[in-house]
């Protein structure tokens, strides 16, 4: 498996701190991989110059690119990237999220980079709407990027569903399980696998007074710990490196991530678009504020993203 060699790394123009940047030289410099530094950019006010001819609009234009471009040049050669290749690309564009997936769509990139933004008086991190519509719309892995560091001998925390039937979680989950195998050789970090299962389904229990809760729950339990023990046994993953808690999955991620501080948590986006996304959401947009590290979200395999030409 030869994953993340074609990297795009999404610039913050708000800060010289670029976290995603950061990442994804400290990426490449295992995997000896490419990064695009990619920046999109847009003033309204330079489209509302009706004075002006359009040729005189587009230079107005190109010289706010150029301004960029030579930033963002700087920021490259103020780093050390030890012989990485380095590109930067500044585009006009005034749906950000448009521009970053049309830029991996045209050129075939492995993955996304982002960084986060943090809340300085709530300490909390904020997610754009840029950084939803990635999340729901790209077709390749996308990591965001917060505060917590990668260090040797780290922890990364792959979320499954490991006692699901329907394939298209099967499938994730393998998928899942494999990136977190090849991230961990890659970073020389550890693999813990976390899987959550539903309690006694309240209404049953009141309405059902026959219902036994401590069997229904020994059941689910002896259930997940099965199907996880098959799943971990293809991917030579040690069983005290899972962790089968019941309860909703964003709170038994959020503990076993804080438990063992994983450095990364690797989660799977059905990428739900439009109404169902609004009204159903899924666990990976649950959890992802509530995690203190980096969160790398996969899509499963055949999704087409919406903006695919």
């Amino acid at each position: 498996m030869n994953k993340y060699q074609n990297i795009l790394a999404v610039i913050d123009p708000t800060t010289d701190e670029q976290k995603a940047l950061k990442r994804s030289i400290q990426l490449a410099q295992h995997t000896n991989a490419s990064i695009t530094a990619f920046l999109s950019i847009f003033d309204f006010s330079y489209e509302m110059t009706t004075m002006l001819s359009g040729d005189e609009r587009e230079a107005m234009r190109q010289t706010v690119i150029d301004d960029r471009l030579e930033w963002m040049n700087d920021l490259v050669s103020q780093l050390n990237i030890n012989g990485l290749t380095i590109n930067t690309k500044v585009v006009w564009h005034n749906r950000p999220f448009e521009s970053i997936i049309n830029e991996v769509l045209e050129h075939d990139h492995d993955i996304v980079i982002k960084g986060t933004h943090e809340h300085d008086k709530l300490k909390s991190v904020i997610f754009t709407p840029t950084d939803w519509h990635i999340l729901r719309k790209c077709p390749c892995p996308v990591l965001l990027v917060k505060d917590h560091l990668w260090p040797e001998k780290g922890n990364i925390l792959a979320a499954i569903n490991a006692g699901s039937d329907e394939d298209e979680h099967r499938s994730l989950n393998h998928k899942i399980t494999a990136h977190a195998n090849h991230l961990a050789k890659v970073i020389n970090a550890n693999v813990h696998l976390v899987n959550s299962f539903p309690g006694t389904p309240i209404n049953i229990a009141i309405e059902i007074p026959e219902f036994n809760a401590n069997e229904y729950n020994t059941g689910m339990l002896t259930h997940h710990k099965k199907a996880m023990a098959s799943h971990c046994e293809q991917y030579n993953i040690a069983e005290d490196r899972t962790h089968i808690e019941e309860g909703l999955p964003e709170d038994v991620i959020e503990d076993v991530a804080n438990k063992i501080d994983a450095e990364l948590v690797i989660l799977g986006t059905i990428g739900r678009t439009g109404l169902s996304a609004t009204l159903i959401g899924n666990t990976a947009e649950h959890v992802l504020d509530r995690l203190n590290c980096d969160v790398l979200a996969l899509k499963p395999d055949g999704y087409v993203s919406p903006l695919t030409k």
